[in-house]
């Protein structure tokens, strides 16, 4: 398609910026708002002008771990546009559809101008404890509120995974780990060996984005085995598998009409052009997934991007699927059917090039643009995705450095999502026999504390089972139980029946 033929509202992703800091010294280091602040104005000069921060009609934001009230409003007072509608965007709200609202948002008219920005600055808070040296943030009241307040209102877990314990990201993750292995007939130490390898191979991608936190390739035997400064969390996640939030990090995405951008006189040759979007919002608990391993609207959404995008996998050139823990990128790659050609992350993944908290699928897309960029002749294209919760929400995109004809395209497959997945009912008072979907044992310290498995019911409802039994814990690790037979007792511990 000739770039002359482009609609003037056809949405552009004109810049993008990265911005950290990496201080021994926390004192020296800027709260979260300023970090975001300096990744926007890195955004302007990526696209040409520095200038244009002061233009910018809306600052969309993520919620992070700080507690401003209005950080869209801090950033714009910083940049010189106090007019620019700010939008703070909740937990459970999709990263990605932070991105599709403003892309939507440029296509219809309503807008000609924004930018998405997160960031964080945890590892500031890590060494003001390891210090002892105090640091403050800009107090959460001292703004007006926020223009618009995206939230989310999904339950993170059903009641019966609480009362068993089962609360933590890591732990659901690690039971979802436990049916992708089983699924692929790994036993335990194959599996452990292959996580490894694969999460070496990640380090790597890392170690060659400029904008990872940590760049240092790391051996797989280094992954896999606990250490003092690796400790097992739950198996088989070590915490070098898991999502490293501990980070000074912010990025920005700069979005413009196509109209605006001229008028502004910026370089054609880095726009990347969003030309799909799809999501389901089906929420269902985890333990009352069909298959704890697939989710059927991360399959809908992919299917709906591409087609949408006019494109197919094979088209494809580049990948960035969400990574907090193992199971997520795995699963991604399983449903989304991403080729073995491509790697699955453009940026080192969360564990390596840092997951800063509810924003880290926005430093994926911006890495993502990086790399598509270049010679129109050579048409790229990358796929981006996203979940939230324990994958109980699922969004794909589609990016390319050449437009398409039917321009940016989104699509909500919630509703076919839920009429093709419905949840497996959930029995708090099942007693009797039941087969392992899925489990994890939970370390403390250096010790396992205890088991947590899903598990079906003859009579087709899920149940979830809590165990101590230190010898229990010992076989749970060195044998395959996913599909094991077990007695429920009436406390919710469990026992193996004899096969």
């Amino acid at each position: 398609m000739p770039i002359d033929d482009l609609a003037p509202t056809t949405p552009v992703i004109i810049g993008v910026g990265f911005h950290q800091e990496k201080l021994d010294d926390p004192t020296a280091c800027a709260e979260p708002y300023q970090l975001m602040v300096e990744a926007v104005r890195t955004a302007a000069r990526d696209a040409g002008s520095e200038a244009l921060v002061t233009s910018l009609e809306s600052i969309t934001v993520p919620q992070g771990m700080w507690e401003y009230r209005n950080p869209g409003k801090l950033i714009a007072d910083a940049l010189g546009c106090p007019s620019a509608r700010s939008i703070l965007c909740g937990l459970g709200v999709l990263q990605l559809q932070l991105l599709s609202d403003l892309y939507d948002a440029i296509a219809t008219g309503k807008r000609h101008i924004g930018v998405v920005v997160g960031g964080e600055a945890k590892y500031r808070q890590l060494r003001s404890t390891i210090t002892g040296q105090p640091v403050s943030d800009t107090k959460p009241d001292s703004t007006v509120p926020p223009d618009e307040r995206q939230t989310s209102t999904d339950m993170w877990c059903s009641d019966l995974e609480s009362r068993r314990g089962l609360t933590s990201p890591v732990e659901f993750f690690a039971i979802i780990e436990s049916a992708l292995r089983y699924e692929r007939g790994l036993d335990i130490a194959q599996h452990r060996d292959e996580l490894a390898a694969l999460y070496s191979r990640f380090s790597a991608i890392a170690a060659e984005n400029p904008h990872a936190w940590r760049r240092d390739a790391v051996k797989p035997e280094t992954i896999r085995n606990a250490a003092p400064r690796n400790a097992m969390l739950a198996f088989p996640y070590t915490k070098m598998h898991a999502s490293q939030w501990n980070v000074n990090q912010a990025v920005a995405l700069l979005v413009c009409s196509v109209e605006r951008a001229r008028a502004l006189g910026l370089d054609e040759t880095n726009w990347i052009y969003p030309l799909s979007a799809a999501h389901s919002k089906h929420v269902v608990p985890m333990a009352q997934m069909r298959q704890l391993q697939s989710h059927r609207g991360a399959v809908l959404s992919s299917e709906r991007a591409l087609g949408l995008a006019g494109v197919g996998m094979e088209d494809v050139t580049a990948a960035e699927l969400y990574s907090c823990f193992p199971a997520a990128i795995q699963s991604f790659a399983r449903d989304l059917r991403v080729p073995s050609t491509i790697p699955w992350t453009v940026g080192g993944t969360m564990a390596f090039a840092g997951g800063p908290f509810n924003n880290a699928s926005l430093e994926g897309a911006a890495r993502m643009v990086q790399v598509l960029r270049g010679d129109a002749a050579t048409r790229r294209v990358g796929l981006l995705s996203n979940l939230s919760g324990i994958f109980s929400k699922q969004a794909c995109a589609v990016l390319s450095n050449v437009p398409n004809r039917q321009g940016y395209r989104c699509e909500d497959v919630t509703a076919q999502a839920a009429a093709e997945d419905p949840p497996v009912p959930l029995r708090d008072d099942y007693v009797g026999p039941a087969t392992i979907v899925g489990y994890t044992v939970v370390f403390q310290g250096e010790q396992p504390s205890h088991a947590i498995a899903v598990c079906d019911t003859p009579d087709g409802t899920r149940t979830v089972v809590r165990s101590s039994r230190a010898p229990l814990l010992t076989a749970l690790m060195e044998h395959e139980f996913v599909g094991r037979r077990i007695g429920v007792e009436a406390d919710g511990d469990f026992h193996v029946l004899e096969s």
